[in-house]
């Protein structure tokens, strides 16, 4: 074989391999452009292209009124592509004081290659605004100069959030509570109320680049839904006359703690709820924990002697005596080898059953519990609500406490009928005097009015429950003999107002200390309805 002929044969072999290595090399392009072409793109897209949450808007809590007691406002999370900052220092000079951040430390969070990179949270629409004004601002200048384009600052991005406002600060705080910072109910309405309140989240798709998302190519693909709002029964005014009513007098009697309760005794809306001290529910970070609560429904306490009026309304409600009835009312009066007396020394007295209210003599009130069973002064607790939560929708809500009549002692029924010997919440004693107020029907109490869907459709709460506990002619009577108390023989002589016909009672209690398991202090109150009649 020649030479040439061999060379021939090897031009040949290689041409002839290097056509079956094109024609794989083209099969294999058919594949992927024509046949898997569509596979390879969905699979490059899912790699760069990811989804995110879009938050969505809590519901607004606002009072009777529609003034807004919480509401969720957009804010934004100020993030930066350092691989675009051409001039960190620069930047950083015209960011900071807008920001409120040191500049040393900022051009250091702008300085690297890193796509994304949280500089700030939850700024507000105008420090963005003015943020990005200021920055256009920079570069509009720079335009005009001979090299100014390539020395244009750029790299602030944003994303949309909402934070939580209470515009009204501490005054309903005990109702309206406060969200954590995952932006979950932790106090108050905004717990007991959360799934309500909690809007739908949208989604937004963006691009991926090195594990981050690329600032700016945010698309939303999911809108979100604004959560349901609620308007309470509060009077935003009523609770203002009501906090700094209640602020002033634990002030200058320097008691531990105070609260006020106004409500319709017809409907059962809760007018006002007021407790003090109280917190800030947009500054909840150094505050006592213990303030969270809510007392009006959590914290019981013995009624002392405006719990006379439930063994009163009972004795009337049985025919065992009438408002003119006429007992002889010592100072101290012996029951079951335990003496009982009075709250201040007197001689003995001949007294009304009205007499002896406006007084609030102790012993007339274990005499009025002596003419009934200890079974229908039970049963009377219970119909006024003692023992049983009030439902008001307030999270935390303490039933009270009464023991069966099984358990009481020779000495129960007599410390039951002046007011101690059980425990019950500011709710439940207002509810009580309301029930009085409402000619002897008691209204279940609520905070709730309605309400209203993303749309701003708003829903009425249900009517509150209503059961008769004493007949209307029972109630009347004990409403007059609770005039007395307010008048000048009485001892709420400081409550009459001058123009209305006043009821109510006082009451002074002996106050349980836990921490030795014995009385210590006192609890003071008085509760009254006007008009009277």
């Amino acid at each position: 074989m020649t030479r040439n002929t061999l060379v021939e044969r090897r031009i040949k072999f290689l041409v002839a391999g290097s056509f079956v290595v094109l024609l794989a090399f083209s099969v294999r392009l058919v594949d992927v452009q024509a046949v898997r072409a569509a596979g390879i793109s969905a699979k490059v897209t899912n790699e760069l292209t990811k989804k995110k949450i879009l938050p969505a808007p809590r519901g607004t809590i606002t009072d009777v009124n529609g003034s807004e007691l919480a509401r969720s406002v957009i804010s934004y999370r100020v993030i930066v592509d350092q691989s675009i900052i051409a001039n960190p220092a620069k930047l950083a000079a015209i960011a900071a004081p807008i920001l409120g951040m040191n500049t040393a430390n900022l051009t250091a969070q702008l300085t690297g290659s890193r796509r994304y990179v949280v500089i700030a949270q939850s700024i507000s629409p105008t420090v963005w605004n003015s943020l990005t004004a200021s920055i256009k601002s920079y570069n509009e200048n720079l335009g005009k100069s001979k090299d100014g384009a390539s020395q244009q600052l750029a790299g602030f991005f944003s994303e949309r959030l909402y934070t939580r406002e209470y515009p009204s600060g501490f005054l309903a705080a005990s109702v309206v509570g406060f969200i954590n910072q995952a932006g979950v109910g932790a106090a108050g309405l905004e717990y007991a109320q959360n799934t309500l309140l909690t809007g739908t989240d949208g989604e937004y798709l963006y691009e991926n680049g090195g594990g981050a998302i690329i600032p700016g190519t945010q698309q939303v693909t999911v809108e979100e839904k604004k959560g349901n709002s609620i308007k309470l029964t509060i009077d935003k005014d009523i609770q203002y006359v009501a906090m700094k009513a209640i602020s002033d007098v634990v002030k200058s009697s320097h008691a531990k703690s105070g609260t006020v309760i106004v409500m319709d005794p017809k409907t059962g809306q809760v007018l006002a709820q007021a407790t003090y001290p109280t917190y800030n529910p947009a500054d909840t970070k150094n505050t006592d924990p213990s303030k969270f609560k809510n007392p009006a429904v959590e914290d019981v306490y013995e009624p002392g002697s405006t719990g006379k009026v439930i063994t009163y309304a009972a004795a009337l409600e049985e025919k065992k005596i009438t408002p003119l009835s006429i007992f002889t009312i010592p100072y101290a009066i012996k029951v079951s080898d335990h003496t009982f007396h009075d709250h201040e020394k007197h001689a003995t007295q001949r007294l009304t059953a009205t007499g002896a209210l406006a007084v609030s003599s102790n012993t007339g009130a274990i005499q009025v519990g002596q003419t009934i069973s200890n079974d229908t002064l039970y049963s009377y607790l219970t119909k006024f609500g003692i023992g049983s939560k009030t439902g008001t929708q307030l999270p935390g809500e303490s039933s009270g406490l009464l023991s069966k009549v099984k358990d009481w002692s020779g000495t129960t029924a007599p410390t039951v009928a002046f007011g101690q010997g059980y425990s019950l919440t500011a709710m439940q004693a207002t509810s009580v005097f309301s029930t009085i107020a409402n000619d002897g029907v008691r209204v279940a109490p609520t905070v709730i009015a309605g309400t209203s869907d993303a749309s701003g459709n708003f829903t009425p709460s249900a009517k509150r429950a209503a059961e008769r506990v004493i007949s209307p002619e029972t109630a009347k009577q004990l409403r007059l003999m609770m005039e007395s108390v307010v008048s000048a023989s009485g001892t709420a002589e400081s409550a009459a107002i001058p123009g209305y016909r006043v009821a109510g009672k006082t009451g002074t209690a002996m106050r349980i200390d836990d921490s030795c398991s014995c009385y210590r202090g006192y609890t003071a109150s008085f509760i009254g309805f006007a008009p009277a009649d």
